[in-house]
């Protein structure tokens, strides 16, 4: 490994030798107005190139975009993520329009010079306040996006969930009755009790653990994240939700769920994308594949990180709680 270091090493000061070389040959030559000529034009021509791969990755690739956001926060998200690349794009497609257009109408012609422009301290106001002002106005409304999210102070009878994470699966625990979440800890890990719950505390009695997430419909979620090894994190793309799972310490957001998985399965865009997914599989000669909701871990935690999921289930509010009754409790489960 040390010789091919110093072998690479070696090639690279080989070309900047090179390099240097050919600068300095090239000092004294003179560019003619015919090389002028052919760069306007080559810059000219790639910019009319550019614009037109851009347009068509736009209209090509689109369809492999998310579909609308499946939660509330999530509408508020995608806003914020629409207007920040409205402005980006429009910005980028007339200073791009500009480097280009300059390079060709003011390239090098015989007896023109070049106007010397000392400073302008109108113009210096412009390019300085007017883009404070609306980086000031995209934080401030991504603050109040960001509150939205880790707040739910506010919720009236939010349902609580925990989200336990570790190499590599995903476990969950919904608070019981009493819509509070008992004690827990990786010291108490022992048998079936993999989360680690305290079954001295009481209010543990009545938690729900599952292998699968379910949420009810337009009722606030406020999750609760632990991790038992490293840091996971905790990534749910369709409902615009991610938060890092740090070991040692409980993290959190909330949304509210506003599509359930039957009416995503037939939005326009899920549709055209699940029909190129099981195209492809199809050559493959694989099974189809249907469209569900997933936590995903967005942390590259280890060697099977890209296994890493845990099925989510949006569903009715009465069908959800029909499901929540049928499942036992950490007191059924551990003792």
């Amino acid at each position: 490994m040390t010789a091919l270091l110093y072998i690479l090493l070696a090639i690279v000061i080989a070309v900047a030798i090179w390099q240097v070389a050919s600068i300095l040959k090239l000092k004294g030559v003179i560019a003619t107005e015919k090389d002028n000529n052919t760069q306007g034009v080559l810059f000219a021509v790639f910019g009319i190139f550019f614009y037109g791969l851009m347009i068509f990755c736009f209209v090509k690739y689109s369809s492999i975009l998310l579909p609308d956001a499946a939660s509330v926060e999530g509408e508020r998200y995608d806003t914020l993520y629409a207007v920040t690349m409205i402005l980006i794009l429009v910005v980028q497609a007339i200073t791009q329009f500009l480097l280009f257009y300059f390079a060709f109408k003011y390239r090098g012609v015989n007896g023109r010079k070049a106007l010397f422009y000392a400073d302008s301290h109108k113009l210096e106001m412009i390019w300085t306040i007017i883009p404070a002002v609306v980086l000031a106005g995209l934080v401030l409304y991504g603050l109040s996006v960001w509150i939205d999210v880790m707040d739910a102070s506010d919720a009236e009878d939010p349902l609580i969930v925990e989200v336990y994470a570790k190499q590599f699966q995903w476990e969950a625990r919904y608070a019981g009755e009493d819509n509070e979440l008992g004690l827990a800890n990786v010291r108490n890990i022992k048998g079936i009790n993999t989360m680690g719950v305290d079954m001295t505390d009481k209010n543990a009695l009545d938690d729900i653990p599952t292998r699968e997430l379910h949420l009810p419909k337009g009722r606030k979620v406020i999750f609760k994240f632990r991790s038992q090894d490293v840091l996971h994190s905790a990534f749910m793309p369709h409902f615009r939700a991610q938060m890092n799972c740090v070991p040692g310490m409980v993290t959190q957001f909330a949304f509210t769920p506003s599509l359930t998985t039957e009416e995503m399965r037939l939005n326009e865009k899920t549709i055209t994308k699940v029909n190129n997914i099981n195209k492809i599989r199809t050559e493959k000669g694989e099974d189809p594949y249907e469209f569900d909701y997933l936590l995903l871990c967005n942390k590259i935690c280890g060697s099977s990180h890209y296994n890493m999921q845990m099925k989510i289930v949006v569903e009715e509010e009465s069908q959800f709680n029909t499901w929540l009754n049928s499942q036992k409790t950490m007191a059924q489960v551990v003792q």
